[in-house]
């Protein structure tokens, strides 16, 4: 019998006793679950033999490992299992028959040609939640298209709303993988809630492209009913001035973003020492600084480029104005925020101990969960032994490639 006794380090966890089977790859699934491990849901992942889920990969930054599969595979135990034969089709049935969820962004049909419709599980398992994550949904003429993240950001148009007018950009982290796989996340909480109150699972879909085009939704509106789309305008905002990343002398960049004629009048006064361009005619309104936003910027520039960064910190926080250190990711890493409120733990990994980030929700009275990421197959012959498969028996499903361990 599976169980998560052994799994998760407090009752206290929400999700514990919650065991989640996956057959997850790349970034959306494996992010979705490992939010669900964070909250003490034990998390099966199944791998294929010998190559794994195949963004182990990716890089290997990460003492010899890949950055993106550290990152989003934590809390888990690895299953090396070859689901094209009988045997490992066997497996993945026991171990269904005794889940709660089944997550699986596999190729578009895969999962039907394995033997596995999921209409059919939920049939033989009533209380089973099933995930699905695809590219484009389960219908439509984009069902089977490839849908790489980067393919579905430029068909969502997020990359035409992202970078400059000359210079388009995607964004530089997988922002269609992350929000389906949030939304997959929440999907599986909901499900959840709503089984302890009707007793029976259900079937959540989650697409790259539909997440992302929730988070579209600005765009979407701005352009669908004010007749042309928003211009891309780098770290700039294509509505409001002064708003953006400018230099001081020294090279320190600060991101501006001030929105209300208070601030404006306590930047001009105290920050630009130009107490007269409150009652310009140009600068007087927020519209009016949009529309003479390139002098506004130049006035600005001039100004900071006289200013050490500490100073221009200084006079920023005297004045009261929304602004904030534009950072690059060597900066971040060791950000006094971070630092300060301990937002670091230690997590084992194949390569030996590394700092991973706490999770983004806190809950009073619970620990984080911050277990290890696991090497390809780590899990296989403790699973299976919880499945009631002797010594034997694991040796000769290995023998014939049914299955893979460490």
């Amino acid at each position: 019998m599976l169980t998560n006794a052994d799994v998760a380090p407090s009752s206290a966890q929400p999700l514990a006793g919650i065991t989640i089977v996956s057959c997850e790859q790349a970034v959306a699934a494996p992010f979705a679950s490992r939010q669900l491990g964070d909250l003490g849901a034990r998390i099966i992942k199944v791998e294929r033999p010998s190559t794994g889920d195949f963004a182990r990969g990716y890089d290997s930054t990460v003492r010899g490992l890949s950055s993106h599969f550290v990152w989003i595979n934590r809390n888990k135990e690895s299953l090396a299992l070859d689901l094209k034969h009988p045997e490992g089709k066997k497996v993945l049935r026991e171990l269904l028959s005794q889940a709660d969820v089944f997550i699986q962004n596999l190729a578009p049909g895969a999962l039907d040609r394995l033997g596995f419709n999921l209409a059919d599980l939920r049939v033989a398992h009533p209380r089973l939640i099933t995930v699905s994550i695809s590219g484009y949904g389960s219908d439509g003429p984009y069902r089977t298209a490839k849908a790489y993240d980067a393919l579905v950001q430029a068909e969502a148009g997020l990359v035409s709303v992202t970078g400059t007018e000359e210079q388009p950009a995607k964004t530089g982290i997988s922002t269609a993988d992350i929000a389906a796989g949030m939304y997959a996340y929440s999907g599986v909480l909901a499900a959840l809630f709503a089984r302890e109150r009707t007793g029976k699972g259900t079937a959540v879909e989650v697409s790259l492209f539909d997440a992302l085009m929730e988070w579209m939704g600005y765009p979407f509106y701005f352009t669908r009913y004010g007749g042309s789309r928003p211009l891309r305008a780098g770290t700039s905002h294509a509505a409001i001035a002064p708003y953006g990343a400018f230099t001081c002398g020294d090279g320190t960049q600060f991101m501006l973003a001030i929105q209300n004629e208070r601030e404006w009048e306590r930047f001009a006064k105290i920050v630009l020492r130009r107490p007269e361009l409150v009652d310009d005619p140009r600068f007087a309104r927020a519209a009016t600084r949009y529309t003479h936003r390139g002098t506004l910027e130049s006035i600005i520039t001039s100004r900071l480029t006289e200013l050490s960064g500490t100073t221009c910190e200084q006079l920023l926080s005297e004045a009261g104005v929304a602004h904030s250190q534009q950072r690059d990711m060597t900066n971040v890493i060791n950000h006094p925020q971070l630092v300060e409120r301990g937002r670091l733990r230690d997590v084992s990994t194949p390569a030996g101990p590394i700092e991973m980030l706490l999770p983004p929700v806190t809950m009073s009275g619970t620990e984080p969960r911050m277990d290890a990421v696991p090497s390809l197959g780590e899990h296989t012959e403790s699973i299976l032994r919880g499945l009631g498969r002797t010594e034997t028996q694991i040796a000769a499903l290995e023998a014939e490639g049914a299955v893979e361990r460490q």
